[in-house]
């Protein structure tokens, strides 16, 4: 079955960097497209990020271009974001999602990702 779980979260102060990782499992992960969804206490679901099956192809949302980078390593079966300049509106919990070809069909779990001082 299909498995994806995030690891990486934690504390970190404004301006600070971290880098959430994604395990995947149960399916041939260098034929899917990825991406980050990201959901802030209180509020609803925000896509961050996407990348291409080959890792060649990357989308950002407007609020975090330019600080975050997402990437894959196809061979370990990982997809990877690096998150830079931290801001204490980038609080959320921070999931990782296949995308299916129709839409986001499989998700994590998340993991907690806490920018304050």
């Amino acid at each position: 079955q299909v498995q994806l779980v995030e690891s990486g979260g934690g504390l970190v102060q404004p301006e600070g960097s971290l880098r959430v990782s994604c395990a995947a499992s149960g399916f041939t992960f260098n034929r899917y497209s990825m991406n980050w969804v990201r959901q802030a206490p209180g509020k609803g679901l925000e896509w961050v990020s996407a990348i291409n099956f080959g890792g060649d192809v990357t989308y950002y949302a407007d609020s975090v271009k330019g600080r975050f980078t997402i990437s894959r390593d196809n061979t370990k079966n990982t997809l990877y974001l690096q998150m830079n300049s931290l801001k204490p509106e980038d609080t959320a919990l921070y999931y990782c999602v296949r995308d299916g070809g129709y839409g986001m069909d499989y998700w994590g779990k998340g993991t907690l990702v806490t920018v304050s001082s």
